[in-house]
């Protein structure tokens, strides 16, 4: 925001008067009075501002923002309270903080964001868990077994082997096995599915 153009007689007459006064003139509405408060505060503001946001454009940004918000809310200044500059610079600072604020809570949405998208899709997430349950229950329920029906189930379906391999394995008729791990499957799928181990 830039100032407004003084009337020459104006401004000899404003010159004479404080900060304080001429807040209080802007206040009310006086455009002549708003030039010499341009004047006055632009530079502290500027500064305080780059001092807290340490970012030459943003500064410059805020302080137009500053000074417009000074010449809005004159009306609220209040010389008992304080000097005007004081004034206007609890309103820069407050407001370069909330730029700050603001930009950080941009960047930390930006990272949420980042995450969400970087993180595995919910279905695979579920399938990961009911995988992970399912391999729990299962350790659960060969824990049930026999040991020869636990030994034949997990040589059978977790390494591969035949029948005839397990047998030879375990140092077991073949039919033994074949029996045991029979009895063992059915054991599994009531353990499983019902939620009951067969006796």
């Amino acid at each position: 925001m830039s100032p407004p153009d003084a009337d020459p007689d104006a401004a000899e007459q404003l010159a004479k008067l404080g900060l304080d006064e001429l807040m209080v003139l802007v206040g009310r509405g006086d455009q002549d009075a708003f030039v010499p408060v341009y004047e006055a505060v632009s530079g502290p503001v500027l500064g305080l501002v780059r001092r807290v946001l340490r970012d030459p454009a943003q500064s410059e940004e805020v302080t137009q923002d500053v000074l417009v918000e000074v010449w809005r809310t004159a009306g609220r200044f209040r010389p008992e309270q304080g000097s005007a500059l004081t004034w206007v610079l609890t309103l820069a600072h407050r407001r370069a903080v909330d730029r700050v604020r603001s930009s950080q809570a941009r960047t930390e949405r930006e990272r949420r964001v980042a995450l969400l998208e970087s993180a595995p899709p919910f279905d695979d997430v579920v399938e990961q868990v009911e995988t992970g349950l399912e391999q729990q229950q299962v350790r659960r329920c060969l824990q049930s077994l026999t040991e020869l029906q636990r030994e034949s189930v997990v040589l059978a379906y977790y390494h591969g082997l035949t029948y005839r391999e397990v047998a030879e394995f375990l140092s077991q008729p073949l039919g033994t096995v074949k029996a045991r791990m029979r009895d063992g499957l059915m054991r599994l799928r009531d353990c499983l599915y019902e939620g009951e181990v067969r006796p």
